[in-house]
């Protein structure tokens, strides 16, 4: 049907383009059956997989941030940074959408789409260039380089009351909480771990990217109850990034305390309209421009 109805014929002009949304299939065996299927219809350049969050402001940002700037050039690496955190967090349940969730969890639903293309950027290499191929193969090298993952360091947990839904089975097992630690196994990241945390029905709603950076060392300030060096992307709500330092605390004594170098897009940019992620991405669908999508 879809190359009988939907296909542009080779014999005329135009082109063709397809959007698939997640999820991939449930499991490795069904994505690559889906993956084998569309491949029998559609070359590669036609495939558009879709990962919102790919559209967002700030997700977007990472490759400026990262390589644009000289700042992190030098700090980007195990001998600099303590650890990353890659966080969602939502403030109410499944609100009946608990019998579509209970099919998939919290891992599949965030964790393995959304919070891995996050990983990503933060995690690979600089590209050759901005081609989507280029920034692709970085993506697929550094999730090569990761280690299998532990059972010591996954949690998984599921909040009171989700079962009370009723399209949700009474014997459900399916998380609602998950923290993944994933541990690359590269010359720069041998020894940080990555952090991926994503759960429904907790205390507050955001996402953010949190890098925690070492101890400076010979601390002739005794700051460390200050806390570390952070710097923290905020993806939503009310889109934000900041670095925490440590600070004079103004006044005649010499003590410290914690501060914050904050640049929120709502004050700074009061002017401009950010896109929402699908806008954006439907856009680069129609131009063509595979960057922000999944291979």
């Amino acid at each position: 049907m879809i190359r009988s109805y939907c296909m542009n014929p080779s014999s005329r002009n135009g082109w063709t383009r397809v959007i698939v949304e997640k999820p991939f299939g449930k499991d490795l065996d069904s994505a690559e059956e889906l993956s084998a299927q569309l491949g029998e219809l559609f070359e590669e350049n036609q495939l558009y997989r879709i990962d919102h969050y790919l559209g967002k402001e700030l997700v977007q940002n990472l490759l400026v941030l990262r390589f644009a700037n000289r700042l992190f050039l030098p700090l980007w690496n195990r001998d600099n940074i303590a650890n990353v955190q890659i966080v969602f967090r939502e403030d109410f349940g499944t609100e009946g959408r608990g019998g579509y969730f209970d099919q998939y969890g919290i891992i599949r639903d965030i964790i393995q789409n959304h919070l891995l293309q996050v990983f990503c950027l933060v995690a690979m290499e600089k590209p050759v260039s901005l081609r989507p191929e280029h920034i692709r193969d970085e993506k697929v090298k550094v999730l090569q380089s990761v280690n299998p993952i532990k059972y010591d360091e996954v949690v998984v947990g599921q909040y009171e009351g989700y079962k009370d839904d009723p399209t949700v089975p009474d014997g459900s097992n399916t998380p609602t909480f998950a923290s993944v630690v994933l541990r690359v196994h590269n010359e720069r990241w041998e020894g940080v771990p990555f952090i991926l945390k994503a759960g429904k029905a907790l205390s507050s709603r955001k996402a953010e990217i949190r890098v925690q950076f070492k101890d400076a060392p010979g601390d002739i300030f005794r700051c460390k109850k200050q806390g570390r060096n952070e710097f923290v992307i905020r993806l939503q709500p009310s889109e934000a990034m900041y670095m925490k330092l440590t600070v004079k605390k103004p006044g005649l004594e010499m003590a410290t305390e914690q501060s914050e170098l904050d640049l929120s897009y709502r004050l700074r940019y009061q002017d401009v309209k950010i896109p929402e992620a699908y806008e954006r991405l439907i856009l680069d669908t129609i131009r063509g421009d595979q960057q922000h999508f999944v291979r």
